[in-house]
């Protein structure tokens, strides 16, 4: 990819992502100002098909394969051709919002996808695309479940877009880990504590136990894995042997095959307790998410539009693949990861404002500054790129073909086999 060749339809991107923005932005607000958790964002669900129902040649399908809180938009230009997909987020986080910035996902999505469709009616491009609405990424995996319901096969999907909020410096290569959490539990017997100790099993002391040798375990990690955990029962009384202790904990990694050997090891960090102690161990899997690979044909072509089309208090991305991808590193984890599994990907990281205590998200001074006109206007700047992507993969097929091949290649790489 030619990073100075000059972007095709440069001015009429610019010009329809500020036109649809000026009208995007109450729905944003009010994304943002009624902050819902995974599984119950009725009220974003309702504001953004609402909106997608006013945008010219737009099929809109509500509460889709029996999600409740999920959507589809689909736009088609009536001429077979590529598919080129959005992905739209828009949970929160408890007790501090959209700390996440989910609603300027929203935005960026919604906003390029609808402006997308306006330079392919105009320029009479062939192909479709196709807008979706992802609930729970914070807690559930929405993208996942559509996965797996066939949702992006269904519609013939080619390539993925989306994007997230930050401080780091703006970044087209993201680059996420693989996540994996469980729920570990001890059995053991109860007896009184004081009266006949020796005829009971304590599962806390088995918890506690394998809890330690956690903690231990962080010293011999490979840079760039991460394991955290917490006890969500520790018993009932102190006069009691307790029958019953559990923990929820999670671990990260930069693969999917890293993440298998560390989360085994975990495991035998409990199973260690549970052989000290007698107590019988069940670990239970609550969810897991792939690490996200950025596609490096689609990221060089964000690059040119976001660096086109921004304005002069911006910074722009770096040009060099592997500075890019050094800025856009992240130990976060995301269901999007399984989608660039599963179809060439792009997630770019966009800076915005810290806010106050100068942390970045899942704080609440990330939260307020998610809801300010600066940062909706660099998710506008976005959005800008993430149609520039669409546009040149739906009318460029050596484009396309790079993109599907550099994909291959990654997940040969990766040790994974094609996604669904």
């Amino acid at each position: 990819m030619q990073l100075d060749r000059v972007p095709e339809a440069l001015a009429d991107i610019d010009t329809a992502v500020e036109v649809i923005g000026a009208d995007f932005w109450p729905v944003n607000q009010q994304i943002h100002d009624n902050p819902e958790l995974a599984w119950h964002e009725f009220i974003a669900h309702d504001a953004l098909t609402a909106f997608m129902e006013t945008q010219t040649g737009w099929k809109v399908k509500r509460s889709v394969y029996d999600l409740e809180t999920a959507w589809i938009a689909e736009f088609d230009s009536g001429v077979p051709g590529p598919v080129v997909s959005f992905n739209a987020e828009y949970d929160s986080l408890p007790g501090i919002g959209h700390a996440c910035g989910h609603n300027l996902i929203a935005t960026s999505s919604v906003v390029g996808a609808s402006a997308a469709a306006q330079i392919v009616t105009a320029r009479k491009l062939p192909g479709k695309i196709v807008l979706y609405g992802t609930p729970a990424e914070e807690n559930g995996g929405g993208k996942i479940k559509l996965l797996e319901a066939g949702a992006y096969k269904d519609y013939g999907v080619d390539l993925s877009l989306i994007s997230h909020p930050s401080i780091g410096p703006t970044s087209a290569r993201m680059g996420t880990t693989a996540i994996s959490t469980f729920k570990v539990e001890y059995f053991g017997i109860a007896a009184h504590a004081a009266a006949n100790p020796w005829l009971g099993v304590n599962a806390l002391d088995a918890l506690v136990q394998g809890y330690n040798n956690f903690s231990m375990l962080r010293q011999q990690t490979v840079p760039g894995e991460i394991i955290q955990g917490y006890i969500t029962h520790g018993g009932d009384a102190t006069n009691i042997i307790h029958k019953y202790a559990a923990g929820e904990f999670t671990v990260r990694a930069d693969s999917a095959s890293r993440l298998e050997t560390l989360r085994a090891q975990v495991v035998r960090c409990f199973e260690a307790g549970a052989l000290a102690t007698g107590a019988k161990l069940q670990v239970t899997h609550l969810g897991a998410y792939k690490n996200h690979i950025s596609n490096g044909p689609m990221a060089d072509a964000f690059t040119r539009y976001y660096n086109a089309l921004g304005g002069s208090h911006d910074h722009a991305i770096a040009t060099d693949p592997n500075r890019d991808a050094a800025n856009g590193k992240t130990q976060a984890s995301t269901d999007q990861g399984d989608v660039s599994h599963a179809m060439p990907s792009i997630s770019p990281r966009f800076e915005i404002e810290a806010g106050e205590g100068g942390q970045g998200p899942h704080n609440p001074g990330f939260a307020k500054s998610a809801g300010t006109k600066a940062a909706y206007a660099r998710a506008l700047r976005v959005a800008k790129g993430l149609a520039g992507v669409a546009v040149e993969a739906l009318r460029d097929q050596h484009l396309l073909a790079e993109i599907k091949s550099t994909w291959e290649q990654d997940m040969k790489k990766s040790g994974r086999s094609r996604g669904s």
